[in-house]
């Protein structure tokens, strides 16, 4: 890793305002597949795995917190709750707050097509520096970060109704205004298989009313929705 970014890493301490032991450990948690992948001499590993392990602890951490925080709603509200708090538009700005983006060790094409500022990457980078946080500092540094970042937007995410399931909002809507179920259809298909990006489409009918993508089928679908309820304009 370049020496300046190791200086950036250094401001990026002071303003998560946590030290780690392991330098490689942190450094590990901005090292893009694409880029090793380009350069093959460079031994170390990618983030992939940091991001697995963190995404499990962010959702204990978040989980745990709305089981206390909000003792009289049922599950299913919670689940909304947790969805919106970790889902990957959240994380990424989150993460564009932190100024991660500018961290990252990206190859050639990824950096040239704006890798940078992609969402999934920069939710995918947020859950690795929390898996190194954990794996460094151990369970209750990666629990303050979690909470000082990430939960504090509960309240501006609930305001603004962002906590809604929109593929459930949009069927309820769509069977009770026209009789029928949304259909989602995927359009294309793009990138390589460890970095692939959907685009999907929702059709009511034989109405095509929105389209999204994501890094997965899933998320391609929900943003689909999202889109779906903005042309619709239903209230959500």
């Amino acid at each position: 890793m370049p020496s300046s970014n190791l200086a950036d890493l250094l401001i990026l301490e002071q303003k998560i305002r946590i030290k780690f032991k392991n330098r490689l450990l942190f450094e590990t948690a901005f090292i893009h597949k694409s880029y090793l992948n380009e350069h093959k001499a460079d031994t170390r590993s990618d983030n992939e795995r940091l991001e697995f392990l963190g995404d499990a602890v962010l959702e204990l951490v978040t989980t745990e917190y709305l089981y206390e925080a909000f003792p009289e709603t049922g599950e299913g509200q919670l689940t909304s709750f947790r969805s919106a708090l970790v889902k990957g538009k959240h994380l990424a700005e989150v993460a564009r707050s932190l100024g991660l983006g500018k961290y990252l060790l990206l190859s050639r094409g990824e950096e040239k097509s704006g890798g940078r500022e992609k969402n999934y990457i920069l939710a995918n980078t947020l859950e690795a520096l929390i898996g190194a946080i954990y794996l460094d500092r151990g369970f209750s540094t990666s629990h303050k970060f979690i909470s000082r970042f990430i939960l504090t937007n509960l309240g501006d995410i609930l305001k603004k109704g962002l906590h809604v399931d929109a593929k459930s909002r949009l069927q309820e809507f769509s069977q009770e205004k026209f009789g029928v179920t949304p259909a989602y259809q995927v359009l294309s298909e793009s990138g390589p298989d460890h970095n692939k990006i959907f685009e999907v489409g929702v059709l009511l009918g034989e109405r095509s009313v929105g389209k999204g993508t994501g890094s997965s089928k899933q998320k391609a679908e929900e943003q689909a929705a999202i889109s779906a309820l903005k042309e619709l304009k239903v209230v959500i």
